[in-house]
């Protein structure tokens, strides 16, 4: 936001939480416009400013002080579910920055829904929340617009998908993380790799899956469609995904699952059928997870520095509220290659299949 842009507040008893989008909508006009009159700004007819400030008026809307300068109090971590050990990392690394700096940590789960979101955003108003990280979420770009203008500086982490041009995000090496995998079942003498992929929406998924795709082409081993199947990283859809490689008329000697969650289902579905890892069939995963040393047998993945994404996305978050302007839109923290017990060398084929 530019430095010169103040927000909005409602002012404390004031009649109901409105937002700067109802403002709008009651005043038919656009949400920028209503930013501009809030600030200021010259640009909009006197009819239209004065329509504005009656209805900021009578809603008790005040200036909000100036984001430069102020320590924040609270950081929204924002997730779209909140059901996996991932998002726990996550939490770890934002709270620690965040606890070290004296500021609380609010988290919510959005669901997907436009509903819950649009309920998030109502709830932060009434926090006077100074920062925002979101985690492999989207707003809508009325919400983001919202956060805006109410000077409230955002963190992507993992975006969704194409981030907006005024968020900072941070991320990790996926492309290369993918690649590595890969790289690494090849080196064992695998020439049919399956690959559980996560959802195509964010871009961590395409950005593991085209790393998949580009260790088999510099191998010269030509990417056979049939053995890349969906998955959503939980692992119901690793326990599936694995089920239906299985089933191919040549299923693959090797899967790489694009998340940890799902290498441990897929590593059931094996059991199940009396297969074992890495005898029948290998498996890697991704994100290294701390249960995945214990499980049966430990599992080889690719660890992405989940913790380190947190703290990176609340120091960023917090030095924002100080300064309008990130040090970059886009930082990528290395992935690393953790070779366990789950890989072995190819066999000449699947023994058996029950």
């Amino acid at each position: 936001m530019a430095a010169d842009e103040a927000a909005v507040e409602a002012a404390p008893g004031s009649p109901g939480r409105v937002t700067i989008t109802d403002i709008a909508r009651r005043a038919g006009v656009s949400v920028p416009t209503v930013s501009r009159v809030v600030n200021g700004r010259s640009d909009v007819s006197p009819g239209t400013r004065a329509r504005v400030e009656e209805l900021l008026h009578r809603h008790g809307y005040r200036k909000r002080a100036a984001a430069r300068g102020r320590r924040a109090a609270l950081i929204d971590l924002v997730f779209n579910d909140l059901d996996s050990p991932w998002a726990v990392e996550i939490i770890r690394g934002v709270e620690e920055v965040a606890h070290a700096a004296g500021v609380g940590t609010v988290v919510s789960a959005i669901h997907g829904r436009s509903g819950d979101a649009r309920e998030w955003m109502r709830n932060l108003r009434a926090r006077a929340c100074d920062g925002v990280v979101l985690v492999t979420s989207a707003l809508e770009p009325v919400l983001h617009e919202e956060l805006r203008i109410l000077g409230v500086p955002l963190v992507v982490v993992d975006p969704a998908g194409s981030p907006a041009l005024d968020a900072p995000t941070v991320g990790a090496a996926n492309w290369s993380g993918g690649m590595a995998a890969t790289e690494h079942l090849l080196s064992l003498g695998h020439r049919r790799i399956g690959l559980i992929a996560g959802p195509p929406r964010l871009l961590c998924s395409r950005a593991r899956l085209d790393g998949y795709r580009a260790a088999l082409e510099g191998a010269g081993v030509p990417v056979d469609e049939s053995l890349i199947v969906a998955g959503d990283f939980h692992p119901e859809s690793g326990f599936a995904g694995c089920d239906t490689l299985l089933d191919l008329p040549e299923p693959p000697t090797a899967v790489f699952a694009a998340s940890d969650q799902m290498a441990l289902g897929a590593i059931e579905a094996l059991r199940r059928r009396g297969l074992r890892v890495p005898q029948d069939m290998s498996i890697v995963g991704f994100d290294d997870l701390p249960e995945v040393r214990w499980s049966a047998p430990p599992l080889t993945t690719v660890r992405q520095p989940l913790a380190d994404m947190g703290r990176l996305a609340a120091r960023t978050v917090l030095r924002l509220t100080g300064d309008p302007r990130p040090d970059s839109p886009r930082v990528e923290l290395g992935t690393e290659l953790v070779l366990r017990a789950s890989t072995a060398p190819a066999a000449v084929a699947i023994r058996t299949r029950p």
